[in-house]
């Protein structure tokens, strides 16, 4: 077989085709074993390739083998990786040929970063995506999840627990968002850095600023409008807007509510549920008396109901000030109808 195809290539004096690696890949049960111990199995099921979004759906043709493994023609040159990890990291590139764009966001991404720090653990195109089988990463939308899990295992269990990970999970809701609507996709930036904490109150915004989608599950926009009407919003924003990378201590959101943990906020499990707001308090306020959380009121403007007597003093100022700035209004203008009279008389 291997003489048969490798003639016919020669007269053809063309690339090989899938078929033609396939007379060999399709039927071998032969692994190669790297240096290092670890081992690959070379046979390919070619319904796989097939079913992949390189494979009969790709809108422009089903890719070809010599496609992405250039110039790799029987008999194959010795492979001088040592380990599979090493193998993957000589190869992803070829993503670069058809994918410009995100690979070159991938490479500006914090896993781009780390990974040229020495981290080669750090994920590439083939960690997120796969090989041959390669199938579209949000269908279904868990699958974006699960795919950051295989790395963040820890932080996707937190999130599978969240009220977050539970709606998508469990009632299969497509509203909440999962590791891409707030870290990126390609372009990944570090949590950890300042400008990331900075504009992490416009992450929340994406939904909970969004009226359309917080009225369909009878959420109120309030949550966001009060965060940056208060002392702490008001100088994340100024820090976001003057200087993103500097350095501010205020509270944003997921300081109260949690990260990849955040919990539903009436649930005994809520880090602001009144029963253990006072403790998410004393982590930015250890000195904070017991009766320290009792001054906060929540997102939402105060009621008769629920605070009388801020209700009742806003209503107040609400009444006074319009009232105040139209008395001078008023006496501006008919002190100015007196002067223009006075002139005219003479």
């Amino acid at each position: 077989i291997h003489m048969f195809a490798q003639d016919s290539l020669d007269d053809a004096d063309v690339q090989p085709s899938s078929a033609y690696c396939l007379l060999c890949h399709e039927q071998t049960t032969d692994v190669y074993t790297f240096a290092s111990g670890e081992t690959v199995s070379l046979k390919i099921d070619p319904t796989v390739l097939s079913h992949s979004v390189h494979g009969d759906s790709n809108s422009e043709g089903p890719l070809q083998c010599s496609d992405c493994h250039v110039d790799h023609l029987f008999p194959h040159q010795p492979i001088a990786s040592t380990t599979k990890r090493e193998f993957q990291l000589e190869r992803y590139a070829v993503c670069r040929t058809c994918h410009e764009d995100q690979y070159t966001k991938s490479q500006d991404s914090v896993h781009g970063e780390v990974l040229r720090e020495g981290k080669i653990e750090a994920a590439v195109c083939v960690d997120c995506h796969g090989g041959h089988d390669v199938q579209p990463p949000d269908e279904p939308i868990q699958r974006i999840s699960l795919t950051c899990g295989k790395c963040h295992g820890a932080i996707f269990d937190q999130y599978r627990q969240s009220i977050h990970g539970t709606v998508l999970f469990e009632e299969g809701n497509t509203d909440v968002p999962t590791c891409v609507g707030c870290h990126g996709v390609h372009d990944i930036s570090s949590p950890e850095t300042s400008s990331f904490r900075n504009r992490s109150p416009e992450i929340c915004a994406t939904c909970h600023a969004n009226d359309e989608l917080m009225e369909k599950y009878g959420i109120s926009t309030h949550v966001f409008d009060t965060y940056l009407s208060d002392f702490h919003g008001t100088t994340v924003a100024l820090f976001e807007q003057t200087d993103p990378n500097a350095v501010t201590n205020k509270a944003v959101c997921y300081d109260c509510h949690g990260v990849h943990d955040i919990a539903e906020v009436n649930s005994e499990k809520s880090r602001v549920v009144r029963e253990n707001l006072l403790e998410t308090c004393r982590e930015c306020h250890p000195t904070a008396s017991s009766d320290f959380s009792d001054a906060w009121v929540g997102h939402f403007p105060p009621t008769l109901e629920d605070h009388p007597l801020l209700y009742g003093v806003n209503l107040f100022y609400d009444i006074l000030i319009p009232a105040t700035i139209g008395a001078f209004l008023f006496l501006i203008a008919t002190d100015i109808i007196r002067r223009i009279r006075q002139r005219l008389s003479r």
